[in-house]
């Protein structure tokens, strides 16, 4: 019997639908320190980003050698040491497909929330303030939007913003997929200094050059554009950003994802040009439904070859 570790939250369903299949389920949410011993006794183990799989955590479930597979139940899988765990013969998954959706239409509800200054008129309204006048905005028809990363997230963006009239740019180190004619590919320099709004869609900066966006890229926007950040925290120096906010080098932006979550940084969090949400770019019913199957569906195809191996089921 396949014993499977759930150490974040999940959507409910997915439990019961692995009961109903015959799976032993063990849900240890908010129990952190109990994971050095939960992964010397379990096969599977489910996380989102909350749960932090690193060597310590790999060693441990090492010392039996139960641990097969590490689900991540999401896009990036920053918070697991997923080469090191290969290296021991542990698969690590995840789920890219799932939340892309989700993911691309919070950037573009960023892009709403900035454009017609919703931040400040939410805030005055609620101090019984008739902010009229400081509220007028901008439309999205005709702007440029400059996509870093054309990848899943980056196309669902661009496509949705191309129905509202607004023209497409986007720089991509790969050759992009699935792109549509009308989409201009330029250079980072190029993009920086010609989009109305610029959303990143790439993954975790794991490298020695330091932030993506820093004071040197806001110098080379426009004073009037916006940045949306749904995909990494580390790929904006969030002091650059405050800076150039207050010296009014670009006019506001939208950020779910942070250095450091929960975040903690007040000028950050309370900047009346910046819209802020606490990493909820996959947190949809649907989104959460999608990444439950998809997980089922793994898990599933994980006992059928197991079973396989063993003998135990007709290779036919």
């Amino acid at each position: 019997m396949i014993h499977i570790l759930i150490k974040d939250k999940v959507d409910p369903f997915v439990v019961e639908q692995l009961k109903q299949k015959g799976f032993i389920v063990n849900v240890s949410i908010d129990h952190a320190e109990s994971l050095l011993r939960e992964v010397k006794e379990n096969e599977i183990l489910i996380v989102r980003s909350a749960t932090k799989v690193n060597e310590e955590v790999i060693d441990s479930a090492a010392q039996t050698n139960i641990l097969k597979m590490i689900i991540r139940a999401g896009v990036g899988m920053d918070n697991i040491k997923a080469d090191y765990a290969r290296s021991k013969g542990i698969q690590v998954v995840n789920t890219p497909d799932a939340s892309s959706l989700a993911v691309a239409e919070l950037a573009l509800a960023h892009m709403f929330v900035l454009a017609k200054k919703i931040v400040i008129a939410n805030s005055g309204m609620r101090e019984k303030k008739w902010n009229k006048k400081q509220c007028e905005g901008i439309e999205l028809s005709g702007k440029t939007l400059g996509v870093i990363g054309m990848g899943r997230i980056g196309r669902i963006l661009a496509k949705k913003a191309s129905a509202l009239d607004m023209k497409i740019v986007y720089f991509d180190i790969i050759k992009p997929i699935e792109v549509d004619s009308s989409w201009k590919s330029v250079s980072m320099d190029e993009l920086l200094g010609q989009s109305d709004f610029i959303s990143l869609h790439i993954p975790a900066n794991h490298s020695d050059k330091g932030f993506l966006i820093d004071e040197s890229e806001f110098k080379k926007m426009k004073k009037s554009a916006f940045l949306i950040n749904t995909a990494r925290g580390n790929l904006v120096n969030e002091e650059a950003l405050i800076k150039a906010l207050d010296y009014e080098e670009i006019a506001g932006a939208g950020i779910d994802v942070y250095c450091q979550e929960p975040c903690n940084n007040s000028s950050l969090i309370q900047h009346e040009k910046i819209s802020v949400t606490p990493h909820v770019g996959g947190s949809t019913k649907e989104a959460q439904f999608r990444i439950g199957e998809r997980m089922i569906e793994m898990i599933e195809d994980y006992q059928k070859n197991k079973l396989l191996k063993e003998g135990m089921l007709d290779r036919n």
